[in-house]
């Protein structure tokens, strides 16, 4: 019979590479990114007229990292990381065509630790931008 040294052993060893394992149990999930968290869109109501001169537009959350991208109604934008907290991109009329709630969302790429059984990167819950 195997002591209960060995069967705590092997139970942590198969914790580790179980596929979705939580990431701070594992190792070897150093590389892996954190899924992105929104809170709040600054301005969350912005004119048309405004988009169409090329509008600011800063997203709070966080879990921010250098690959993160901000995605406004499927499209993917290249995003400044002001920090881990805070994006900033520039909308235009090549991704926002006229008025209305437009989804806006965080997606961070995963990392290389995928078979190593990390989750890594995601996508953030959707929120409202409205263009007036």
């Amino acid at each position: 019979m195997p002591s209960r040294t060995a069967i705590l052993s092997l139970t942590v060893l198969a914790l580790l590479f179980l596929p979705g394992c939580n990431n701070t149990l594992n190792p070897l999930c150093g590389s892996s990114r954190p899924a992105p968290l929104i809170g709040s869109l600054a301005p969350s109501t912005i004119g048309f007229d405004q988009v169409q001169q090329g509008a600011v537009l800063i997203v709070n959350g966080s879990q921010f990292v250098s690959s993160s991208e901000v995605v406004i109604n499927g499209k993917t934008l290249s995003a400044t990381v002001m920090s881990s907290q805070q994006l900033k991109v520039t909308i235009t009329t090549g991704v926002i065509s006229g008025p209305g709630k437009i989804n806006v969302t965080v997606h961070t790429p995963s990392g290389n630790s995928g078979d190593l059984g990390c989750s890594s990167g995601g996508t953030s819950s959707a929120l409202l931008l409205t263009v007036t």
